[in-house]
């Protein structure tokens, strides 16, 4: 592993405050180090949090392995919401290049982006809609196409004739995702019960997923998807309770735990890559760029355990990459 990549930044409350003073700057301080990109991560969850963040961070991983004598790696993690701009701030002010996960960041980077022009943003995962800015490019993983799958699945595989759908924040990507979901239940099997998603508010709650998932075995539902990050803990010790099923996901696990009809594959880390090779490449531009099963970037794929619902799993694949189906 690369020097830098071993440094996480603690961004504590006076570091923050330096970065404040930063901004006033206006511009960035983009001098490389030793001919090398400076490029800095921002995730704002944890690292090892089983999902969207640590998907990202072995992508991370990978460019220090491949680039580490083209790049130099920052990266901060767990951040609190309300100190998102300012350590983007202070990011931006050491850094050529800005990539930050998740669209729980979006109103803070428009924020910050116009304040540094020369630093290249990326940001992961935010609005499918989203407009660039000059400096600002937008990568959409489509986690919908993933969860489109997933709601295929889990209709073959529920017992009950009923699915249900866990999200974290109810934010506009993962409400899209619950409502592939239902689609590609519903594209199984039409006459399947769906029923209405939840939203704990909290990626990382365990015990906010288990009692949202209780809830949903306990009015019927087989199956259940998921975009919750670590809340998959309770979600899985609700599923053993009720002795049913659910999907995992982003990053595949193994099949020996019966919970699982198998594991949606949301491979953030690609993105990471893409955005540091365009930079270092010249390649790089402000727009939106897709990820996901129907775009040459890839990125989504399916690993099925219970291998009973193979045939829908195939099914919905060729129907989204076909195009004759639409997530949501």
């Amino acid at each position: 592993m690369h020097k830098s990549t071993r440094r996480a930044i603690a961004f504590g409350s006076a570091a923050l405050a330096a970065a404040a003073v930063l901004s006033a700057c206006g511009s960035a301080d983009t001098a490389s180090s030793g001919g090398k990109l400076k490029v800095g991560v921002f995730f704002p969850g944890s690292l090892s949090d089983t999902g969207f963040m640590q998907s990202g961070y072995l992508g991370y991983q990978r460019v220090s392995e491949s680039l580490g004598g083209k790049v130099e790696l920052s990266k901060v993690e767990q951040v609190a919401a309300a100190d998102y701009q300012q350590a983007l701030v202070r990011f931006a002010s050491s850094n050529d290049l800005v990539i930050s996960l998740g669209g729980q960041t979006d109103a803070d980077v428009r924020k910050v982006a116009p304040q540094f022009p020369n630093v290249k943003f990326v940001e992961i995962g935010g609005p499918a809609d989203a407009k660039p800015l000059s400096n600002l490019a937008y990568y959409d993983p489509q986690q919908a196409e993933a969860e489109f799958l997933s709601g295929a699945v889990s209709a073959a595989g529920s017992k009950t004739g009923a699915v249900a759908f866990v999200g974290g924040v109810e934010l506009p990507a993962i409400v899209n995702a619950a409502t592939a979901y239902g689609n590609g239940a519903r594209f199984t099997k039409p006459d399947i019960k769906v029923l209405t998603p939840q939203y704990v508010g909290d990626f990382n709650d365990p015990a906010k997923a288990k009692q949202a998932a209780l809830a949903d075995y306990g009015a019927g539902a087989g199956a259940l998807g998921q975009i919750v990050n670590l809340g998959k803990a309770g979600m899985e010790q609700a599923a053993a309770q009720s002795n049913t099923a659910m999907i995992g996901g982003p990053i595949p696990g193994d099949c020996t735990n019966p919970a699982y009809l198998g594991y949606v594959h949301t491979d953030i880390g690609t993105e990471v890559e893409y955005a540091v090779n365009a930079a270092v490449n010249g390649t790089w531009k402000a727009e939106n760029v897709k990820f996901g099963l129907t775009s040459p970037n890839h990125g989504t794929d399916f690993k099925l355990c219970d291998q009973s619902a193979a045939d829908a799993l195939a099914k919905a694949k060729t129907a989204l990459s076909t195009g004759a189906v639409k997530p949501y």
